[in-house]
């Protein structure tokens, strides 16, 4: 089987690696990754391990291997070991329109009803012009994240 994504460390990267193993003074997800990158070397100082053998020697699945040698290919040694943050999506409603969600929530509920639901009030904040369309969950989060 012909790998796509071979690890050739230098000197340099080689040491870099070993000496943060060694310390153990990290996270462990950086630990492990410099771990499959030292095995998956394919460098002069020795046969590198096959991915069968790195998963079974640090007790992890072959799709973790695999990304870190996709990882080291594509972005180099930064590239697999600082964590990148993930994308957040966007907040539904700004600080005005969380503000008349808590004022509305706050008043008396419709008549009929004794309290107000999530799903009454999504339906009258959108009735009363605030957003086009709000689901019940947006509107519960943001009650929850404020009281």
């Amino acid at each position: 089987m012909i790998k796509r994504f071979v690890v050739r460390l230098s000197v340099t990267e080689r040491d870099q690696l070993e000496s943060l193993v060694t310390k153990g003074k990290a996270a462990a997800r950086k630990l492990t990754r410099a771990r499959i990158l030292l095995k998956a070397d394919c460098s002069d100082l020795g046969p590198a391990w096959s991915d069968q053998q790195i998963t079974e020697a640090l007790d992890l699945g072959a799709l973790t291997v695999h990304r870190v040698r996709r990882s080291f290919v594509e972005g180099g040694l930064e590239g697999v070991l600082i964590r990148r943050p993930l994308p957040r999506r966007p907040r539904m409603l700004d600080g005005e329109q969380e503000a008349h969600l808590i004022a509305l929530a706050c008043g008396s509920p419709p008549a009929g009803r004794c309290r107000w639901t999530v799903r009454l009030l999504a339906d009258k904040f959108i009735e009363l012009g605030h957003i086009d369309k709000v689901s019940h969950e947006t509107i519960r989060q943001t009650l929850k994240k404020t009281s």
